[in-house]
C-alpha cells in the first residue's frame, strides 16, 4: 500500500491558489494579505514585448508574462535562466555588483524558480532552487539555497493557530517541567517575566485563561501570510527555509533547516546564524549568535543570545546576554546572563535565575533521578554549580549558591545564600559554608555584577534587570540567614551544655545564639551547628563558620542600606540631619523573602506581582504590550522601593528607627560602610592575587615576565583598579558629607 500520498493537479496551478476559497473573506483574492504586507512603496508596470523578448532569449520561462510586474528601473538583462510562476513583482534591477565580506555577486535574478513572490530594489536571487511566497526588501542577497517557501497557514513560531487548523497542532513551550505542567505559549517579544508569570502561577486558572487571550490577539488568524525578508539580509549555502520570518540585516551560511521561526534582525542587533543548524518552532531575537551544528526546536532566545558548538536547546526559553555552547537544555526557563559552555553539561527542568554559570558534568535532569519526569530544580540568582555536579529533583538553592564536585543523590533545600555546598564522603554529612563568596572569592562576586551589567546588549533597558549581589531579594534571603543561623547555635549550644534535655522553643534558641554571636564568645568555636530541612537524607547538615557568616551578613545588611542612604543624601542634596529625617522615605515593612519576587531578572515587591495579574484578570491590561509597559513602570518605580526596603533593612538589623537616629547612629553607619567597602576592595585584591602567589600556579611559568605576558599583571588588572578607586571616591564622599552634617 502506498505510503507516500502524491496529488497530481494541473501545471497551470503552480503560483495560484495559495490560500483555499473557503478561507478567503468575501469579494477579496489570495493576494489581499500580500498586498497588505508589501509597503516597498514601489510603482509595479507589466513588462514590455521587448522585455519579453530579452526575457525569453536569457532562458527565463513564465506560465504568463502578464503576471510579471516590474519597475521603471527594471532591466531584463539582469534576469538570467529563471523559471517565473503565478504573480512576481520585481523592483530595480541596475548593473551594481553587491558585496558583503567576502562575498561578491552581480544584481539580478539567476538559476532561480520564483513563485508568486515580491522582489524588492536590486535584489540578488542566484541558484534558488525553490522560492516560493516571500517578500523580500532592498538589497537582499540569496545564493546557493536549495528551499526557500512559506505555506498559507505559517505561524513564523508563534504558538497560534490559523483558521480551519485543529488546537491539537497548536506549539507549547514545556518549560520548568518535563511533564508539560508549566507550559506556556512562544509568542514574538515574549519576554522571561512573561513566560516565569504564566508557568508560575498554574492555580489560578482566570489568569492563565487570559495569557492564552493576550497571545491569541495579537496575530491574526487569517491565512495567507506571506514570509518576509527585511532589507539588507544575506543568506548564502543553506538548505532548507520554511515559514520563516527574517528581519533586515540578519546572516544566514550554511544552515541545514529553519522552519517555523521568527528571526528579529535590525537596529536592535543583526541576528546570524551558521554552518550545520537545524533550527524549528522558534522565536530569535534581535542580535542572536547562533553556530555551527546548534539543534533548537520549541524554543524562545531572548536578544543577544548565543547557541554555538552544537548546543541543543529544547523546549526552553534562554534569556538576554546569555550563552549556551556545546551542551543540552531541556524543558528550563532561563533567565538574562547565564553561561553554559561544556559539551557534557546537561539541564534539564529547571528554572534559573541568572547570573549563572553551569559548568563541565553538571547533570541537572528530573526524570533520570527522581521517580517519575516531573521534578523540578529552582536556583535563585548567581548559581554557580561545579565540574561534575548531579542534583537530585526537586532541589532549591538560594542566590549565589555553589555546589561543590559531587552527586547530590538526595534533595537539597539551601536558603542561604553565598554558600558553598559540600559533600564530606569520610564523615558522610552534608557541609554548608554560608558566605563563602564572600570569605574566599569577592574578586569572581564583585567582577560578575560588573560584567553582567557591563555586556548587557540590549538597546531598550526600559525593563531594568538587577545584577548587583545585593539587592532585595538577596538581602531579604541574608535576614533569613542571619536569623537561621542565631536559633542553630543557640540549639547548638543547649545541645552542648545540656546534653539530654529536651531542647527550648526556637525564640529561645534564637536569643541565645544571638547573644553568643554579638559577644563573639569563645564557645562558638566549639559548638558543631546541624541544620535540619538542608537535605532529605538522614545524614547530618553541618553549617561551617556560622559565626563568620552571621557577622559578615550583618555587615552586607548596613552596608546595602547604608549605601541607598548615602546615595539618597547626595541625590537631594541635603545639607543637616533635620533635613534627611524629614526627608526619607515612610518606613516600610521589609518583608519576607516572598516580598520580592524575580520576575525575569526583575525584581518587584509581591505587591506590584500581585497588581500586575489582578489587573490582566479584570481586563485593565489587554495586551502583551501592556504588560510589558507595566515592567517599565515597575523599573521606574524600583529605585524608590529599593531605597525604602533598604533603610527597612538598615532599622532592622540595628533595631533602630532611622528616621528618628541620632548623630551617633548615622556615624556609626558611614564609617560601617566605609569599613566593610575597604573590606570588600581588599578580599577583591586578595582572592586574585592568590592566583599569582600559589606555587602550583606558578610552576607552569619559568619566571615571572612569562607568567605576567601569559595572565597579565596584577597591579595592571583594571578591575581592581576600578574598585580601588571606587572605595577612594566612596571615602571622599563620606568625608565631604560628615562634614556637612557636622558628625
Amino acid at each position: 500500500m502506498s505510503q507516500n500520498i502524491i496529488r497530481k493537479s494541473a501545471i497551470e496551478s503552480i503560483g495560484y491558489g495559495f490560500v483555499k476559497p473557503e478561507y478567503l473573506p468575501k469579494n477579496k483574492d489570495e493576494y489581499y494579505l500580500r498586498n497588505l504586507q508589501n509597503r516597498s512603496g514601489i510603482a509595479y508596470r507589466k513588462l514590455t514585448a521587448y522585455e519579453i523578448e530579452i526575457l525569453v532569449r536569457n532562458g527565463n520561462t513564465s506560465d504568463d508574462w502578464n503576471n510579471i510586474l516590474v519597475s521603471d528601473a527594471f532591466n531584463p538583462q539582469q534576469v538570467k535562466h529563471c523559471k517565473f510562476y503565478g504573480l512576481v513583482r520585481i523592483g530595480k534591477l541596475e548593473p551594481y555588483c553587491l558585496e558583503f565580506s567576502d562575498l561578491k555577486v552581480a544584481v539580478g535574478l539567476y538559476n532561480s524558480t520564483i513563485i508568486a513572490c515580491d522582489l524588492g530594489d536590486n535584489v540578488v536571487i542566484d541558484n534558488v532552487n525553490y522560492l516560493s511566497h516571500y517578500i523580500i526588501g532592498n538589497e537582499v542577497i540569496i545564493v546557493n539555497v536549495n528551499e526557500l517557501t512559506a505555506t498559507d497557514h505559517a505561524k513564523f513560531g508563534n504558538g497560534i493557530i490559523k483558521d480551519g487548523e485543529n488546537e491539537s497542532i497548536r506549539i507549547w513551550l514545556e518549560i520548568c517541567n518535563e511533564n508539560g505542567g508549566r507550559s506556556v505559549i512562544p509568542f514574538n517579544g515574549m519576554l522571561p517575566g512573561d513566560a516565569y508569570l504564566w508557568s508560575k502561577y498554574r492555580d489560578d486558572d482566570a489568569l492563565l485563561q487570559q495569557f492564552k487571550i493576550l497571545t491569541e490577539q495579537q496575530f491574526k488568524k487569517e491565512r495567507g501570510y506571506y514570509g518576509k525578508i527585511g532589507d539588507r539580509t544575506v543568506i548564502k549555502n543553506s538548505s532548507i527555509i520554511k515559514d520563516v520570518w527574517i528581519g533586515s540585516d540578519a546572516y544566514i551560511k550554511g544552515a541545514n533547516k529553519l522552519k517555523n521561526l521568527t528571526i528579529n534582525s535590525g537596529p536592535e542587533g543583526k541576528t546570524q546564524i551558521g554552518e550545520g543548524c537545524e533550527i524549528v518552532n522558534g522565536i530569535i531575537g534581535f542580535g542572536c549568535r547562533i553556530f555551527y551544528g546548534v539543534k533548537a526546536v520549541r524554543f524562545v532566545m531572548a536578544s543577544h543570545s548565543q547557541l554555538k558548538y552544537g548546543a541543543r536547546l529544547i523546549n526552553s526559553y534562554l534569556g538576554s546576554n546569555a550563552t549556551i555552547s556545546c551542551c543540552e537544555v531541556l524543558n528550563s526557563l532561563i533567565f538574562p546572563a547565564h553561561e553554559q559552555h561544556h559539551n557534557n553539561s546537561f539541564l534539564c527542568a529547571a528554572l534559573i535565575m541568572g547570573q549563572s554559570n553551569i559548568a563541565a558534568g553538571a547533570t541537572i535532569g528530573s526524570n533520570h533521578n527522581s521517580r517519575s519526569p516531573d521534578g523540578e530544580f529552582i536556583a535563585g540568582r548567581g548559581f554557580w554549580p561545579g565540574l561534575c555536579v548531579s542534583i537530585k529533583h526537586n532541589s532549591r538553592v538560594a542566590s549565589f549558591t555553589i555546589l561543590a564536585k559531587g552527586n547530590y543523590d538526595y534533595e537539597l533545600n539551601i536558603p542561604m545564600p553565598f554558600s558553598l555546598v559540600s559533600i564530606n564522603e569520610s564523615l558522610n554529612q552534608l557541609t554548608v559554608m554560608p558566605g563563602y563568596w564572600l570569605m574566599y572569592n569577592m574578586y569572581a562576586l564583585a567582577r560578575n555584577a560588573w560584567k553582567y551589567k557591563d555586556r548587557d546588549k540590549r538597546t531598550d533597558k526600559s525593563q531594568y534587570l538587577e545584577y548587583d549581589y545585593l539587592a532585595p531579594d538577596s538581602v531579604n534571603e541574608l535576614f533569613t540567614s542571619i536569623y537561621l543561623l542565631e536559633k542553630l547555635i543557640g540549639k547548638a549550644w543547649y545541645s552542648k551544655e545540656r546534653p539530654g534535655k529536651a531542647t527550648p522553643s526556637d525564640t529561645v534558641c534564637q536569643n541565645k545564639g544571638k547573644e553568643l554571636l554579638a559577644a563573639n564568645n569563645t564557645v562558638l568555636n566549639e559548638l558543631e551547628v546541624v541544620a535540619d530541612g538542608f537535605e532529605n537524607a538522614k545524614r547530618k547538615t553541618v553549617i561551617i563558620k556560622a559565626a563568620k557568616a552571621w557577622s559578615i551578613f550583618r555587615d552586607l545588611v548596613i552596608y546595602y542600606g547604608g549605601q541607598q542612604l548615602i546615595g539618597f543624601i547626595k541625590e537631594n542634596k541635603l545639607t543637616s540631619l533635620n533635613e534627611i529625617k524629614a526627608a526619607l522615605p515612610p518606613s516600610l515593612a521589609r518583608g519576607n523573602e516572598g516580598g520580592w519576587l524575580n520576575i525575569g531578572g526583575q525584581l518587584m515587591p509581591a505587591e506590584d506581582v500581585q497588581t500586575l495579574k489582578t489587573r490582566i484578570k479584570e481586563n485593565k491590561i489587554k495586551s502583551w504590550d501592556a504588560v510589558h509597559n507595566y515592567y517599565a513602570e515597575a523599573s521606574n518605580r524600583y529605585p524608590q522601593q529599593k531605597l525604602k526596603h533598604a533603610l527597612s533593612s538598615l532599622s532592622e538589623i540595628l533595631e533602630t528607627n532611622i528616621k528618628k537616629a541620632d548623630e551617633a547612629v548615622f556615624t556609626s553607619i558611614f564609617d560601617s560602610v566605609i569599613n566593610t567597602k575597604e573590606w570588600m576592595t581588599e578580599g577583591i585584591y586578595s582572592s586574585r592575587a592568590k592566583d599569582y602567589q600559589n606555587a602550583f600556579r606558578k610552576m607552569v611559568y619559568s619566571n615571572k615576565a612569562e607568567m605576567d605576558k601569559v595572565v597579565g599583571k596584577l597591579e595592571e588588572n583594571s578591575f581592581i583598579q576600578q574598585q580601588q578607586d571606587e572605595l577612594a571616591t566612596l571615602k571622599r564622599q563620606v568625608k565631604a558629607l560628615k562634614k556637612t552634617l557636622a558628625l
